[in-house]
């Protein structure tokens, strides 16, 4: 299954187009970080962590989902 990652410095956002049912909470309720009327959609540095990773998991589908990045050493 395809997945397109979408990184800033602390997590990454991982979208799954195959399970999108476009139901569109991500972008009515975070424009600021989802936009699909761009090319790059999810904008990872356009609001904090917390924010980000709480919208993620209000995904429907699952096709949102996050991990936290390593850290370099």
């Amino acid at each position: 299954m395809k997945k397109i990652n979408y990184a800033n410095d602390d997590i990454t956002v991982v979208w799954q187009p195959e399970l999108c049912r476009h139901a569109t909470f991500c972008f009515r309720q975070l424009p600021e970080v989802f936009n699909p009327a761009v090319r790059r959609w999810i904008n990872p540095n356009g609001a904090s962590n917390e924010k980000i990773i709480e919208q993620v998991k209000k995904c429907p589908s699952g096709a949102l989902s996050f991990f936290y990045n390593e850290k370099s050493k």
